[in-house]
């Protein structure tokens, strides 16, 4: 996954970046010019390091429709010579998502642009589906021949029409183009076959039905006659099916011969044979992993970490509290960092201070980055542990990921007596459909007009998600705080 370049929070474009809900003010009290400039850069250059999980189309839509800015910086990174030569998706998604809701409120030019760009664009496929979305039918049947004329009549052609179908995460417009080219119609029926073929031919080595065979097939690799080396995470996968079919065939006369396998195998074996001695809660679970997460070999290092993960029950909370304590363990270490988020995870509320000491050095050390920082902060979050009110601001600020602010504000929602009047309010221009439902939920709606403006704005946007129109209507309805 890319890291994109994030401007200082305290900037607009920082805030506009990130998607949050003062980035939306800041740009309406801004130089009109700047804002713009501002807002283009976002959306020409993604600035989401994990697009999947995270939201801005709508976010920077409404942006646009504020400031009533012109599209001309999307048209020229839509036209742009790259578009030919860098197929990834990623290089015009979010474009062409602010431009399918821009279309939904109504902008014409956004409309017109969409269908230009499924016609000669290289992600048309993208376009295709804002514009199944919300276009009429004679627009649609319009760009028939525009987009068939991708496909040409050969065999791999007719494979791609087919593939290209499948994989449309709207099907209006294929399925109205059936109904007038014979085509596209004998494509959709056969799209499906496809699929069940591949289902049928789907090759590979599965295991012998015995300890030995399954810890021997978790360190074969597909690319075993090629003489390279497979990804980690393919080990890993294998790792964790080997573990399953360990549960089905594994008896206790096995165990010394899995315990050997946890202690000394090869990487795949190893995993496989920690995973199942990690479900089965086996004693000898603290001398194992101790042992793996001090090996010279990191990968046998992260094997440890990613099974302590999975440890449940009263002894794996009394090992993780060993491990996460100074005294006792290695707070500062890959180990005791891994217990701590243990206890994030399934501790008890006399935890909470570990959780909390454990989510300050992870800040302090790697920054507000960081796949594990979610775990600490939802952890704290489930604690209530109010200690941590101050580092849930500092990390509900910085976070250039919109789904960690997002987590920020929900433990904020349970640690922060100030949150329904403080950062609740914000929390309501957010572009995390969730982190606005968390607000309206949340927030105190006497003593600041522009709480009640908006709630109103959200419950007659029809772009809105129905959850939050549910929490706003809802709010709307008592006209007081959360909770009185």
């Amino acid at each position: 996954m890319f890291e994109p370049v994030i401007a200082p929070s305290a900037s607009l474009l920082g805030l506009l970046q990130r998607g949050r809900g003062d980035g939306q003010l800041h740009a309406l009290a801004a130089d009109r010019d700047e804002a713009i400039a501002a807002l283009e850069e976002c959306v020409t250059s993604d600035p989401r390091s994990d697009w999947q999980v995270e939201n801005r189309s709508l976010y920077y839509a409404r942006v646009y429709m504020d400031l009533e800015a012109p599209l001309g910086g999307i048209e020229r990174h839509l036209s742009h010579p790259d578009d030919l030569l860098d197929l990834d998706e990623h290089r015009t998604g979010l474009a062409l998502a602010v431009l399918g809701h821009l279309a939904g409120y109504g902008r014409r030019d956004a409309l017109l642009l969409l269908r230009e760009y499924a016609a000669t664009g290289g992600n048309w496929a993208w376009a295709l589906d804002e514009l199944a979305l919300r276009d009429e039918d004679e627009a649609l049947l319009a760009l028939a021949p525009a987009v068939l004329g991708r496909f040409p009549a050969t065999e791999q052609g007719e494979a791609d029409l087919r593939a290209a179908i499948r994989a449309a995460y709207e099907p209006r417009a294929w399925r109205l183009w059936a109904e007038h080219h014979p085509r596209v119609a004998a494509a959709s029926e056969q799209s499906p076959f496809d699929l069940w073929q591949r289902q049928l031919n789907r090759g590979g080595v599965t295991p012998g039905w015995s300890v030995a065979d399954v810890l021997a097939w978790a360190d074969q690799a597909d690319q075993a006659d090629t003489g390279t080396r497979p990804e980690p995470d393919a080990v890993e996968r294998r790792a964790a099916a080997a573990a399953r079919c360990l549960a089905a065939v594994a008896r206790p006369e096995d165990r010394d011969t899995l315990l050997a396998a946890a202690r000394d195998g090869a990487e795949g074996a190893r995993r496989a044979a920690l995973r199942h001695l990690v479900d089965q809660d086996d004693p000898a679970l603290t001398e194992l992993i101790e042992a793996a997460a001090a090996d010279a070999d990191q990968r046998v290092v992260r094997a440890a970490l990613d099974v302590l993960a999975r440890m449940r029950g009263p002894r794996a909370l009394a090992r993780a509290r060993r491990w996460a304590d100074p005294a006792t363990g290695g707070a500062d270490s890959a180990l005791g960092e891994a217990a701590v988020l243990l206890l994030a995870d399934i501790g008890e509320p006399s935890d909470a201070a570990a959780v909390v000491a454990g989510l300050r050095r992870w800040v302090l050390v790697h920054g507000v980055r960081g796949a594990e920082l979610g775990g600490l902060v939802d952890g704290v979050g489930r604690l209530a542990a109010a200690g941590a009110a101050p580092i849930l601001r500092h990390i509900y600020g910085e976070a250039a990921s919109s789904d960690l602010r997002g987590r920020a504000a929900q433990a904020l929602a349970a640690t922060d007596r100030y949150f329904a009047c403080g950062t609740a309010v914000e929390c309501l221009w957010d572009c995390e459909e969730s982190t606005r439902e968390l607000a309206a939920r949340h927030v105190v709606t006497t003593g600041d007009a522009r709480v009640l403006e908006r709630l109103r704005r959200l419950a007659a946007d029809p772009a809105e998600e129905a959850e939050v129109h549910a929490a706003v209507r809802g709010r709307l309805t008592s006209r007081g705080p959360a909770g009185a």
